[in-house]
């Protein structure tokens, strides 16, 4: 009877050591933290992945040992046919139980994109697309779709008016259309901010026209003290309907953004942009305008001068003038300045 109940004994606490060892190796592989890394990673899911491309990915990031645990669970969790794409985070203290969760609900990681002050809409789409999961050419047809731009109440050649480069938090998936949507909605938040929409209204322009003047200022001068003079002299010419006469927008005319000088003879170019041809404001903004810029036209500076011409010292500011016969003398010492470096 004593052997018996020692049998028993010993079967019983084989069991139970099998039992705590299957525990202990299921903790291990189901809660020991993956990563291999002492920082954050992220995991980025894309619309041709499949689960083996997912595990593939992992690997690059996580511990092998520890990855043990994530095939069982995806099985588990039927991970295969619920693949989300995404930007997701893998801690340093992240475990398998948790990453194939996290994979499955599609609980992603948003990230800070930023508009940048492209010169064109298609170098808009190239740099967005490095942030995002979409491709450039999909951004750029949807930017440059006419019946887009309608629907949304613009041209083609005002689109760029609605990007405003701020940084806001998106999703890495995030469609074309979708993104269309956010900025459209960004857009309409920052005109309803600072009086900003009473403030164009003061000084007869729309928000387009603000940010197509903006984008002329930008291009003008990159001192930020400096953009609300650039402007004042802008919105004096358009008063008195005078050409506004801006160099950028030969550059853009003439897409030639490396321009150092601008000779009489490219003047002459026949082209709606040619502001030295034609009345008025271009037909959009010449690059995407900064808010730096848009609030330099908005809240422009009162004086009277209507000419400048770059400083002879080339600090990147300029020299401003009442008179033209003013404007050519400082626009003689440019020159001069300009010869004597062989700027071409």
């Amino acid at each position: 009877m004593q052997k018996r109940h020692k049998l028993i004994a010993i079967v019983a606490s084989s069991v139970v050591l099998c039992l705590l060892i299957a525990i202990g190796i299921a903790y291990y592989y189901l809660y020991t933290p993956v990563s291999a890394k002492a920082e954050t990673t992220y995991l980025y899911i894309d619309s041709d992945d499949d689960a083996d491309s997912v595990y593939t990915k992992l690997q690059a990031c996580c511990e092998t040992q520890s990855l043990k645990g994530v095939k069982p669970m995806a099985n588990y969790y039927d991970y295969q046919n619920n693949i989300r794409t995404g930007r997701y985070e893998i801690g340093t203290s992240d475990n398998a139980l948790t990453i194939v969760r996290r994979l499955k609900t599609g609980n992603q990681t948003p990230i800070n994109l930023t508009i940048p002050e492209a010169k064109t809409l298609d170098r808009l789409a190239g740099k967005l697309a490095k942030k995002l999961m979409v491709d450039s050419l999909t951004l750029v047809s949807l930017f440059c779709d006419s019946a887009v731009c309608a629907d949304y109440g613009y041209s083609i050649e005002t689109m760029p008016a609605m990007f405003v480069p701020n940084t806001y938090s998106v999703y890495w998936d995030t469609s074309a259309e979708q993104l269309m949507k956010r900025i459209s909605k960004e857009h309409k938040a920052f005109w309803n901010k600072d009086g900003r929409m009473e403030k164009a209204e003061k000084i007869g322009l729309t928000p387009v026209e603000v940010a197509t003047l903006a984008s002329i200022v930008d291009e003008e001068t990159a001192n930020k003290g400096e953009k609300p003079m650039v402007a004042g002299m802008y919105i004096n010419r358009l008063r008195i309907k005078m050409p506004l006469q801006a160099d950028p927008t030969i550059k853009f005319a003439l897409k030639n953004f490396a321009l150092r000088r601008i000779y009489n003879s490219m003047l002459k170019a026949d082209n709606p942009y040619n502001t030295y041809k034609n009345a008025g404001l271009p037909p959009g903004p010449i690059k995407i305008a900064s808010i730096a810029g848009i609030d330099a036209v908005l809240n422009h500076a009162e004086h009277p001068y209507l000419y400048m011409c770059a400083k002879e010292d080339f600090s990147g500011t300029h020299n401003f003038a009442k008179t033209y016969r003013e404007h050519l003398q400082n626009a003689a010492r440019y020159r001069k300045a300009l010869n004597e470096r062989n700027i071409k």
